[in-house]
């Protein structure tokens, strides 16, 4: 069996695993990483969203091989910690989780997003595409712009 070894939240680990499992499983299966959530495993609902090299990506359909000598960030690896990341302040601020399921790739999505832009518009947040099935969208942009303001 393959090895694959990469930085998990800045922790370099080896993974024994087929090239093509989907990272989603070598992190909540073989390393124990539980914060990246399974939906749907085809890029939909996007609550898995983590980050490899500080790019948002589905790891539902990203191969274990693609990690290889990269950097993965999950929601665990945001904190400095017990300082929360911004985008997660004002998640608690602005009371977003409802059921709390998306929350985890919602969170990544809003950092990637927040990296890339620092004053996002309305249809900025919007192309993020997370499936909150809550429907807490209004609260999840009000958090977002708030983390922005933060982040300033």
């Amino acid at each position: 069996m393959p090895s694959h070894t990469f930085s998990v939240n800045g922790e370099t680990v080896t993974v024994d695993a087929p090239d093509d499992l989907p990272l989603l499983w070598a992190l909540r299966d073989l390393l124990g990483v539980r914060g990246p959530k399974y939906g749907c495993g085809i890029d939909v609902c996007k609550a898995c969203t983590s980050h490899l090299d500080g790019e948002a990506v589905r790891p539902c359909v990203v191969p274990v091989s693609e990690a290889a000598g990269r950097e993965v960030t999950t929601i665990e690896g945001l904190a400095d910690g017990d300082r929360l990341h911004p985008v997660q302040e004002a998640w608690l601020e602005q009371d977003v989780a409802q059921c709390g399921y998306c929350q985890p790739g919602q969170i990544m999505a809003a950092v990637a997003l927040l990296k890339r832009t620092r004053n996002p518009t309305d249809a900025d947040i919007d192309e993020i595409a997370n499936v909150c099935r809550c429907g807490t969208y209004f609260r999840i942009r009000e958090a977002i712009k708030s983390a922005a303001d933060r982040m300033a």
